[in-house]
């Protein structure tokens, strides 16, 4: 059975120098490795890339399940992990969970591996 991603603060989308700066701190580089174990799952990438073309720009869970082929409580668990991760923000409405990517996440996320990807 795999670990569970430790708790990070996800208020903010990861901070720090990038990787080819020097050498990080361990807490800067715990937040990025979490962030990338958070993304290391093919179904999890797909969920990213599924929420990033959406037309509305978020999807419902079960929405999501039906368009990967996947049970809703295993679509349901990769969208947790990417929310601890601070990747995906869900908001309830009613009966339903939207849930979104945070962009501004992914690209500090890019910034911090290389520091030219975002110019």
């Amino acid at each position: 059975m795999p670990k569970a991603l430790p708790v990070i603060d996800t208020t903010a989308p990861v901070c720090c120098a990038p990787v080819a700066s020097g050498p990080m701190s361990d807490a800067d580089a715990l937040a990025i490795a979490l962030r990338l174990k958070a993304l290391a799952d093919p179904v999890r990438v797909k969920i990213i890339s599924y929420l990033f073309s959406s037309s509305a720009g978020e999807e419902i869970s079960g929405e999501l399940a039906a368009v990967l082929e996947l049970s809703e409580s295993t679509v349901s668990h990769h969208l947790t992990q990417l929310r601890k991760a601070g990747l995906v923000i869900s908001d309830r409405r009613g009966m339903n969970v939207f849930h979104r990517v945070r962009p501004d996440a992914l690209q500090a996320l890019c910034a911090a591996l290389d520091p030219n990807c975002c110019s």
